[in-house]
């Protein structure tokens, strides 16, 4: 088994530990809805028993990272269990900074009696308003300034909590028409695309999560963002962090082969090769990766275990019923308020 394949956060199917099919050994797992029991009596302490098997599998030597995207709103894993809850814009133009720290720290406390050590949120693109793209009322603002001040209280909620957060889609999806997972959305306009990084800017540092968008720029092209290392780990805005592209699967980066795919993503700068749809599209990228030569993968092998080394491991203990049902009347009674 090639210890490049590591690099892969993975999706797959199943809902219990004993049925996961994978033929390759991952650094990081990331669950959707097809992975939870919908009922809410049952389901959650059934994830937390799919997490606490895959770590005692694939985390034995390292932690295994273990995300979804839970963000509220639009994009919440959990709804069948806690019901419809606020997105981002409505608690930053409702309640502001304290209203996005709140969730923060209410969806980190949850997801850390699930077994989640990351939360593939907050959304830091600019709202625009545009339903094509995707994005909608996941973002804040508008405003550069806002964007980062939502999304940086949110994150400092949902870490105090011992979750990490990801920010997300650099250098910024706002002013695009396109859902990147159906095509390769274009950016054209430089005023537009710099305001869109410059929200990144404050929140970044070395050891930030930060996903890296599909996206055809005057500066990438005719690559994506994600594939670009001019746009990844040699930005020209000096945004830094632990950076992963956006699901390879997506239309987005359909154009490339899977060799590319792989071996473009890791000559960018990224820690990660994030593959979540298809055992297909799983297996094709742990090929790819295991086919580069160790001079390609081990700058990002290093970064992807240091990353792991930090995050926290769920103890090998029942799922605390008691404390998850008091967190979910919390959660019911937030959103009443919010």
């Amino acid at each position: 088994m090639s210890a490049a394949q590591q690099l892969l956060w993975s999706g797959f199917r199943g809902l219990d530990a004993p049925a996961v099919d994978l033929s390759f050994t991952p650094g990081g797992i990331v669950l959707f809805s097809r992975n939870l029991d919908s009922d809410p009596e049952t389901g959650p302490g059934r994830c937390h028993a799919l997490i606490a098997g895959l770590q005692a599998r694939f985390g034995v030597d390292l932690p295994l990272a273990v995300a979804l995207d839970q963000e509220g709103g639009p994009v919440s894993r959990l709804r069948p269990w806690v019901g419809d809850t606020p997105p981002l814009r409505r608690l930053w133009t409702r309640g502001g900074a304290a209203a996005c720290a709140r969730w923060g720290r209410l969806w980190g406390e949850g997801l850390r009696l699930l077994g989640f050590n990351v939360d593939f949120a907050p959304v830091l693109d600019l709202w625009d308003g545009h339903p094509q793209a995707g994005i909608g009322d996941r973002a804040a603002s508008p405003d550069p300034a806002e964007a980062a001040a939502a999304a940086g209280a949110f994150l400092h909620g949902l870490e105090a909590a011992g979750v990490r957060g990801c920010l997300k889609h650099f250098p910024g999806l706002g002013g695009t028409v396109l859902d990147s997972h159906q095509g390769l959305p274009e950016l054209t306009d430089p005023i537009q695309l710099a305001r869109n990084a410059s929200a990144f800017v404050p929140l970044a540092h070395p050891d930030r999560l930060v996903m890296v968008a599909h996206l055809r720029t005057p500066h990438s092209d005719p690559l994506p963002a994600s594939l670009h290392r001019g746009s990844v780990a040699a930005n020209p805005w000096g945004v830094t962090g632990r950076f992963l592209p956006d699901d390879l699967e997506m239309g987005g980066c359909a154009g490339w082969s899977w060799p590319d795919r792989v071996r473009l993503s890791l000559e960018a700068g990224h820690d990660w090769l994030l593959v979540c749809q298809t055992d297909a599209g799983a297996q094709a990228c742990a090929q790819a990766a295991a086919a580069l030569p160790a001079s390609v993968t081990a700058a990002a092998l290093a970064r992807n275990h240091a990353l792991r080394r930090h995050l926290p491991s769920p103890e090998p203990t029942p799922f605390d019923t008691a404390a998850w049902k008091e967190w979910v009347t919390r959660i019911r009674t937030a959103s009443e308020n919010d």
